[in-house]
């Protein structure tokens, strides 16, 4: 009864779906592309019920990463797989393209009414379905059963915020994650909170993102660039909306007036070395782009664009902020960077995952809100490849120390790297799961 009420609400929603799609186009035109795909209609051919079709769901950018390091190892254990991939943003199914080989198939996954959920499956017929960290959908996992799909939750996580909010809707959660197959965990934290849902924990297998090896070639075009420069590089790595305005305004008071209230020497000497670093804000979101460059030249500051850099090392471009408006380059930034400021930890967003980080051997100053990795954060703090600070204002202070002490930044590198080899290995054990459950 509840799910029925539930599935009427989000029928009646259709028409404001519509409306949503249209107004998020005009800034992302991906949003337009094969909008009826998102109501359960497919210009697509169906796909045969032969069994081979693998079906992977990863919402949005950081879960079609994390897709693409479980799928390349799918690939290895099932020769005969054709893939379908779903999203539900218009960055992730861009990223997502480049996971595609000849047979497989991309399409929205549709908006989770009991229409669209049966015709997707009856279109695409999958041997199984695997969801990337956190999307369940009671009418999806619902039809899966019926369908007799198994669905599992793979790289699961689930913070407290998000456990909270599902226990308010318990009538309407515990069904849906009970009816999963299985939910493999990144940490014992999330598998409990899992558990208190009702879902069938399977295993703690911790992160794929951990088995993600960065683009070897622009780590090194990064860290070449960053040998040629005569200054310290600082990157506010995956910046939020109101984060980057915090944070211009903190460079303005330091170069401005230095750090009031501080010993009697301190305020020059962070203006000194605030003004010594060159700043670089790569947004998380690619369509604030145009946004935060606007931002940074109202602050006062000059701006120097990744995209006008061409092939140009990046000390041809003289600025006071550099702006990393590129999709697919996290590996050159990192290594570009001294050191990296955690975008969405600044304010209480439960920042971004720092991992990609590590592996680059880039230490990582974070702020307070970390809940949505917190696991990975205190792993990282504890390993010394992070530190954790009280506010943006602190981090910036603290980053201006850190890149001018070559020996404790070179510590925290190598920490940074240790850290992220001694966690590798989920990977193998997802795919001998999903193995087990196509027997």
């Amino acid at each position: 009864m509840m799910r029925w009420l539930y599935a009427c609400f989000m029928g009646l929603a259709q028409p404001l779906l519509r409306r949503k799609l249209r107004q998020r186009g005009v800034r992302e035109p991906g949003y337009l592309d094969a909008v009826e795909e998102r109501f359960g209609r497919y210009a697509l051919p169906p796909l045969p019920a032969d069994g081979q079709t693998i079906w992977v769901h990863a919402v949005s950018l950081g879960e079609t990463r994390a897709a693409a390091v479980l799928l390349a190892r799918l690939r290895e254990a099932l020769p005969q797989m054709r893939l379908l991939l779903t999203h539900g943003t218009a960055t992730g199914r861009a990223e997502g393209k480049k996971l595609l080989r000849a047979g497989d198939v991309q399409a929205w996954l549709p908006w989770d009414t009991p229409g669209a959920v049966q015709r997707f499956l009856a279109h695409f017929q999958p041997r199984i379905g695997i969801l990337m960290e956190t999307e369940v959908w009671p009418n999806l996992v619902a039809a899966c059963v019926r369908a007799e799909v198994p669905l599992v939750l793979a790289n699961a996580r689930l913070s407290e915020k998000s456990m909270r909010q599902a226990q308010r809707l318990a009538w309407l959660s515990r069904p849906a994650y009970r009816s999963l197959a299985a939910v493999w965990a990144q940490t014992e934290d999330d598998a409990a909170r899992f558990a208190a849902l009702g879902a069938p924990v399977r295993g703690v297998f911790g992160n794929l993102k951990f088995d993600a090896m960065p683009n070897a070639e622009q780590l090194a075009q990064g860290r070449a660039w960053r040998a040629t420069l005569g200054q310290p590089v600082v990157m506010f790595a995956s910046s939020r909306e109101g984060e980057e305005v915090e944070f211009l305004q903190v460079l303005k008071d330091f170069r401005a007036s230095g750090l009031a209230g501080a010993a009697p020497n301190a305020p020059d000497l962070i203006a000194d070395q605030s003004r010594a670093v060159q700043w670089l804000i790569v947004p998380r979101h690619p369509q604030r782009f145009n946004e935060v460059a606007a931002l940074i030249e109202s602050q006062g500051f000059t701006v120097s664009r990744r995209s006008q850099w061409g092939a140009q090392p990046a000390a041809a471009q003289p600025a006071a902020v550099w702006l990393g408006d590129s999709l697919g380059e996290m590996a050159l930034y990192y290594g570009l960077s001294d050191a990296a400021l955690l975008g969405g930890s600044f304010a209480p967003l439960g920042g971004q995952n720092l991992i990609e980080a590590a592996a680059c051997a880039c230490p990582v100053l974070m702020g307070p809100h970390t809940f949505n990795f917190s696991e990975a954060a205190e792993l990282a703090q504890s390993a010394g490849a992070a530190s954790r600070h009280a506010s943006l204002r602190d981090a910036v202070v603290a980053a201006c120390g850190l890149v001018t002490d070559g020996a404790r930044r070179a510590d925290m590198a190598a920490a940074a790297s240790r850290f992220a080899q001694a966690h590798r290995g989920a990977t193998d054990q997802t795919v001998a799961a999903v193995r087990g459950l196509l027997g």
